[in-house]
């Protein structure tokens, strides 16, 4: 197995001058080097074929017994130093102080075809920053992870990746709900890859302990490795950043919300400074449409993470990055008229991707989508199911065919009540008019918006059958999923049984309908 190493993080920024393994404060760094807990029986469950052409493995390789142990930390690469980043982070809005990579371990940062990816391992082991934790994780989590990862980049979200899940022959204790039931469970550890694994929190850590040296260090690493575009110098520079770190995490949120994701945890130390969705723990797929929905059980009191919410949580981070790069600008005014227009870029770049889920393309409908969001809430109506069909939706239709052609997204379609249906039809009404005023055909229509309304989403039941599958040794739904996943947009007749509504049994069972943040 050839790998081009070319490790850039660890190379040019300052490492923990402490070598020793034990929990403790690392001041002066931006990591600390680790080495991966060895494992009692590793085996490999399923691997990205796209992500193993994206580092330059092939497939023959990814059968070796030296990708087994490699991949899930059995074996140290020569000339490679594994490591835990030290970041910092703000959690359900309060600051909580150093955290870091409490249960991932970075290994090396391949070069592959001009493109650089970092690798890490979850669920690896202890590490500096795991402070009461075991650095470990079990197989429930890492399913979810990994068919999250591969799911969301296909739908065209910006995304981490994972390359591989495997098992550790590991058992570890876990309180799933944490309600005082803990139990063993299958451990795990999924291969993760991204550009970088680099976070809000990372800036954030060092701002806190006022070590600017290392605060310029990291932030001129990160604009010179991933935001080439930036080429000013002095306070202008850092500006440019911000604004760059803006754009790309509002670009990030509105995919969410255009196919129904809820991240479930975006506390700064889960915000990517790449713009990436990174760290799936407790997230969810939107199923009827419920802006108030949280699938994260620590958050179900104050839903400060809800679906409605992500975009002001988005700015709400950004300005706690603002005040981190603060120390390298030393001027307000700046720094406030980048995080003012968020505002307005977000409010028209969602409105833009409405619209197009609409299949509206000229003129403004502000109107149409407002009344749309509140009339999807009046009965439970399935987000996905619901703009598939709309595409269906022809210009020539009455408001009764049209309405007709998405009830199969309603879940109690009996207990539609007339007055629920009265609004419904008064809708589209006008959205027929929106569609006649456009210059498009329906065919060319249903076109543009089956390309970015999807049919297949991770949808949360899913989730949990390949979840129980594995845990039976059954290991055959991760890789079906996986298949049908990687092409989110077309038809597949045949897979048509995962087009559907969420099932009864899977309302409120765990793992579906909330999660906990060990999920």
């Amino acid at each position: 197995m050839k790998l081009n190493i070319r490790n850039t993080f660890s190379k040019e920024l300052p490492a923990d001058k402490i070598l020793e393994n034990n929990r403790r404060q690392v001041v002066g760094a931006c990591f600390s080097y680790v080495t991966p807990k060895k494992t009692a029986k590793p085996k490999v469950l399923h691997v990205s074929d796209e992500m193993l052409a994206e580092i330059g493995v092939t497939k023959e390789d990814a059968e070796s017994e030296e990708f087994l142990h490699v991949f899930t930390g059995n074996t140290t690469l020569k000339n490679t130093h594994p490591y835990a980043m030290c970041y910092g982070g703000h959690q359900f809005g309060n600051w909580a102080g150093q955290l870091g990579d409490g249960r991932a371990i970075n290994l090396f940062e391949i070069n592959h075809n001009n493109q650089q990816w970092a690798i890490q391992l979850k669920g690896a082991g202890e590490t500096p920053y795991s402070r009461t934790a075991d650095g470990l994780a079990v197989l429930r989590s890492s399913v979810r992870e990994h068919l999250c990862s591969e799911a969301m980049y296909h739908l065209g979200v910006p995304t981490t990746r994972s390359l591989s899940l495997s098992l550790t022959g590991d058992r570890v204790l876990r309180d799933i709900m944490y309600n005082g039931n803990a139990a063993y469970e299958k451990g795990a550890v999924v291969c993760r890859a991204a550009p970088s694994f680099i976070r809000f929190g990372n800036f954030e850590i060092l701002a806190a302990r006022q070590d600017y040296d290392t605060l310029k260090k990291l932030t001129d690493y990160t604009i010179q490795h991933f935001y080439p575009e930036i080429t000013s110098e002095g306070k202008q520079k850092y500006l440019d950043f911000l604004t760059e770190v803006r754009n790309r995490t509002i670009e990030m949120i509105v995919h969410w919300q255009r196919v129904g994701f809820v991240h479930g945890v975006m506390n700064t130390d889960n915000m990517s400074i790449l713009g990436l969705t990174i760290d799936y723990g407790p997230y969810g797929w939107l199923e009827d449409f419920d802006t108030e929905w949280t699938p994260n059980t620590t958050d179900a009191k104050n839903r400060r993470y809800r679906f409605g919410n992500q975009a002001y949580i988005g700015m709400w981070n950004l300005y706690k990055l603002a005040n981190a790069i603060y120390g390298l600008i030393e001027e307000t005014d700046s720094l406030q008229e980048i995080l003012d227009a968020y505002e307005n870029l977000y409010t028209n770049k969602y409105e833009l991707m409405m619209q197009e889920k609409l299949g509206l393309y000229q003129n403004n409908h502000t109107n149409l989508i407002s009344e749309l969001e509140k009339t999807l809430q009046l009965t439970e109506t399935d987000y996905t199911i619901f703009f598939r069909n709309l595409a269906t939706v022809s210009k020539l239709d009455t408001v009764e065919i049209a309405f007709n052609k998405i009830k199969k997204a309603f879940y109690i379609i009996e207990g539609l009540t007339s007055s629920v249906k009265d609004t419904w039809l008064h809708w589209f009404e006008k959205y027929r008019d929106a569609l006649q005023a456009e210059k498009i055909n329906d065919t060319e229509r249903k076109l543009k918006m089956n390309a970015v309304n999807p049919k297949y989403v991770l949808r949360n039941y899913m989730a949990q059958l390949a979840i129980d599958e594995a845990d039976d040794g059954n290991y055959q739904l991760i890789n079906e999923l996986y298949e049908i996943l990687k092409k989110p947009y077309a038809e597949q007749p045949e897979n048509e049984k995962w087009f559907a509504k969420r099932p009864e049994w899977a309302k409120h069972k765990i793992g579906c309908s909330m999660l906990s943040c060990s999920s």
